[in-house]
């Protein structure tokens, strides 16, 4: 299915840095909450399926990619707020998509 540009502009993809992240212990699927720093959006948080990959206390200080302008999910008893972007594996578990330098937090990808 193709998409026009029109489409495309409205999905907000923003840089942010995780600040914290802590096991998600009421999610169905192994999970992390991750709270990250959108700079002049502020702070949101996300429920992330990454825990094959990475480790609660490597997350914190690496800069990644989400869609910010989904609305809130209820996961449990918790609001994701936004939408962390990675790529599956060959063994469908989620590398997360990063910068490679380092950009300033908030800043939109396009």
């Amino acid at each position: 299915m193709e998409i026009n540009w029109t489409d495309f502009e409205k999905i907000d993809i923003r840089s942010g840095t995780i600040l914290s992240a802590i096991k998600f212990e009421k999610a169905i699927k192994p999970a992390l909450k991750l709270e990250i720093d959108f700079g002049q959006l502020g702070i949101k948080w996300s429920s992330a399926q990454i825990t094959y990959h990475y480790s609660p206390t490597e997350l914190v200080g690496k800069q990644v990619i989400a869609v910010v302008n989904f609305p809130k999910k209820q996961i449990a008893n918790f609001f994701s707020e936004c939408l962390v972007l990675g790529v599956y594996d060959e063994n469908q578990q989620v590398i997360l998509l990063q910068p490679d330098k380092f950009v300033p937090n908030g800043s939109k990808i396009g």
